[in-house]
């Protein structure tokens, strides 16, 4: 009796519809299903949509339940410059291993290869998107993760292009191992929160390699920006974690490896600048934790607006800039300390490692190039090098206070 009692639940459990019923849905132009959109209608919630080889020309594509589509070799959805390729419109949903393509372009609508709005928990990888107005565009979305995709464009005009991966009002976001290039701005956050950019590879977009707004307590780490039109921006923001990352040859009349605009509580450690115009700029920034990075042949190293307070650069290494800092006030309200400068013409008497003397970065021939950017052509003359020389004996024009302590005697 007992027996039965058991075996007559299972029984009933094993025939009740929806269980156990997920199954794979194949899409060949030769098969019973012609068509993504086809595929989709026919299926159930947890089916798997497989794309066999082949150009799939279909635009604005709905997913609209939970779904995994794949694709095998040389599957490609092309909209044909017209609309969105595929708009997600559910949780759980997963796409990978697909060529997305050709979506239309737009001033009105932010058309995009892969549209994610109002979902959770889905996933995007191993997707090669190509000549798409915007790669891959999250709206209201969450706990979702974009990994190892290749993100490319020719946009020729920042008003003609989208994004490449762009974020709107989202929140636990991971973009993770993705190559992004030839777009407005490779990866855009707008009003993100508590999300992730790391491992990415942003290089040759018309404008940001990173745009990032209004995005509180979120990290980026372990990311290549390099020969953007200006590099990497974050503005309006607290609580950023910027770590381990390359700013490589950004440069123009504009550019900078990293330009920062009202972030306050934030920490920029363990990043290399090298080659860029400026390698970052900092306005109206404060409590900024500055520490461990390299800065290496830039122009300007830093550019440090007045309107900057309470932030510390300690344990940096200044290398063959051009300008090691430069700032728009006699005002110093920031500390240095503890950084080694090659420009360094101090010694260390005592052999303790920090020279004996304070360091000023900040050389009179700078605040001469703000105003009157042509003087740069005197970079090289004797002129100059008396100047400077006089400015650090009697400091009268550059900020007192703006001073090295302790710099090291050798690199960190």
């Amino acid at each position: 009796m007992r027996n039965t009692t058991c075996i007559i639940p299972l029984l009933l459990l094993l025939l009740l519809p929806g269980i156990n019923r997920a199954q794979e849905i194949v899409v060949s132009a030769e098969g019973t299903v012609t068509t993504l959109s086809e595929a989709i209608s026919r299926a159930d919630s947890g089916d798997t949509i497989t794309l066999t080889p082949g150009i799939y020309r279909e635009r604005n594509v709905v997913i609209d339940k939970p779904l995994t589509l794949r694709g095998e070799s040389n599957a490609i959805i092309d909209a044909e410059g017209k609309g969105y390729v595929l708009i997600v419109r559910a949780d759980n949903v997963t796409i990978r291993d697909l060529q997305v393509q050709n979506a239309g372009k737009s001033f009105i609508e932010d058309y995009a290869g892969i549209l994610v709005e109002k979902s959770r928990n889905c996933l995007i990888e191993n997707v090669k998107l190509v000549e798409n107005f915007f790669g891959i565009y999250l709206a209201e979305t969450t706990e979702s993760t974009i990994r190892n995709n290749s993100v490319t464009s020719s946009a020729e005009r920042e008003s003609s292009s989208g994004n490449g991966i762009h974020l709107w009002y989202s929140t636990q976001i991971t973009v993770e191992g993705n190559t992004v290039a030839g777009h407005r701005d490779g990866i855009y956050f707008e009003f993100v929160e508590n999300s992730d950019i790391r491992n990415n590879q942003s290089r040759k977009n018309l404008r940001y390699g990173l745009h990032f707004m209004f995005s509180d307590s979120c990290r980026y780490s372990n990311n290549i920006f390099e020969n953007n039109g200006a590099g990497v921006a974050v503005m309006f923001t607290d609580r950023v974690e910027m770590t381990n990352n390359v700013f490589r040859d950004n440069w123009g009349s504009a550019a900078y490896g990293l330009l920062l605009k009202e972030i306050y509580d934030s920490r920029i450690e363990n990043n290399r600048f090298e080659n860029n115009s400026v390698g970052i700029y900092m306005e109206a920034c404060n409590r900024q934790q500055i520490t461990g990075n390299e800065f290496a042949n830039n122009g300007w190293a830093i550019k440090l607006m007045a309107n900057s307070m309470d932030n510390r650069f300690s344990r940096n290494n200044f290398m063959g800039n051009t300008f090691e800092v430069a700032t728009n006030s006699r005002q110093n309200f920031n500390t240095f300390e503890n950084n080694y400068w090659s420009q360094y013409e101090g010694y260390d008497l005592d052999r303790d490692g920090i020279g004996d003397v304070p360091h000023r970065p900040v050389r009179l021939f700078s605040l001469m190039v703000e105003k009157e950017p042509q003087t740069l052509v005197l970079l090289h003359s004797l002129l100059v090098k008396i100047l400077d020389m006089a400015e650090r004996l009697m400091p009268s024009l550059t900020p007192e206070t703006l001073v090295d302590s302790n710099p090291q005697m050798q690199m960190l």
